[in-house]
């Protein structure tokens, strides 16, 4: 699995089984500790992966190392995925929501700034309307349920298929898990520009999905046993907020997350849309992606009138 240069794996153990991530090692990116004693403890950022064919804490190694020299840098493998455990079950919406409140709790004792993206960004804005404490801002990419304002993916006829007892193995090993496979998925899912899909993305993904027992939590994904209907929970977000949307996201349009940031301009205080840009933007325009979280990041959270103690 791909790590970047001064980063370290470190790992919790939740109700389902240890959790890995991955976080800078202070020494490497400031210098280590001062004359005077250790170095002032740094805001914390935690980046969040969504889900897919393969995902990971990949899906942000591109953009994390930016922030390396000013925050702590929190980037895990959810349970399911990547070097994470992989419990054999039908991965429910609960647990998503418990492990990442117990990951948060363990590892972050004052408020974070969370990205994270898809399915996992929808998430979040549960977890942070459950618990506005861990949260100084979200900046969110493509943030859906998936089911969103009465959509019911779970009815649609792939997840319907996957649904059938052994055909659901043998899509997932001979159309999810292979190099092939997993391709096509980034053509089709994630990528808008295919040309920026090279070898080590494909890789990357392609050794998650073939992590023991990786089927799981994939197709739990791709049944729809994950998906719910985001724009019930958005009027109960009290967290600043940010949308990044590609244009060319497939099935969850910029016209859906503006329909979705509508429901709570109080929170989602900016919206912004990648013209030629798929659902990944941290992968496919990771150093625009870099630009505009230190954009949020000053608007949201320096800027804000809580930290202003207004």
């Amino acid at each position: 699995m791909f790590i970047p240069p001064g980063f370290d794996q470190g790992s919790i153990v939740t109700s389902l089984g240890r959790m890995v991530y991955y976080t800078n090692r202070q020494e490497f990116w400031q210098g280590g500790p001062s004359e005077s004693g250790d170095r002032p403890t740094q805001p914390t950022l935690l980046f969040l992966h969504g889900f897919g064919g393969g995902s990971s804490a990949y899906e942000w190694s591109k953009v994390y190392p930016a922030f390396a020299s000013d925050y702590r840098i929190l980037a895990p493998d959810l349970i399911g995925w990547g070097r994470s455990e992989h419990p054999e079950r039908n991965y429910q919406i609960e647990d998503y929501l418990s492990t990442l409140t117990e990951f948060i709790k363990q590892t972050c004792p004052e408020p974070v700034v969370a990205i994270a993206s898809s399915l996992t960004a929808a998430f979040t804005i549960r977890v942070a309307i459950y618990h506005p404490e861990f949260f100084k801002s979200l900046i969110l990419t493509t943030p859906s349920g998936l089911s969103d304002f009465g959509e019911n993916y779970s009815s649609s006829f792939f997840a319907q298929l996957v649904k059938t007892p052994f055909l659901d193995q043998l899509l997932y090993r001979t159309g999810i898990a292979t190099e092939v496979g997993i391709r096509g998925f980034l053509q089709s899912r994630q990528f808008a520009n295919p040309d920026l899909i090279y070898p080590e993305i494909v890789q990357a993904y392609l050794q998650s999905a073939l992590e023991p027992n990786g089927e799981y939590a994939a197709l739990s994904f791709v049944r729809g046993d994950l998906c719910f209907d985001l724009s019930r929970d958005i009027p109960q977000l009290t967290t600043p907020t940010a949308f990044i949307w590609g244009r060319q996201s497939q099935f969850t349009g910029p016209e859906l997350g503006k329909r979705l940031a509508s429901l709570n301009p109080s929170a989602i205080r900016e919206f912004i849309q990648l013209e030629t840009v798929g659902l990944t933007p941290q992968l496919e325009v990771p150093a625009v992606t870099i630009g505009l979280i230190r954009r949020f990041l000053l608007e949201l959270t320096e800027r804000s009138p809580e930290s202003a103690g207004t």
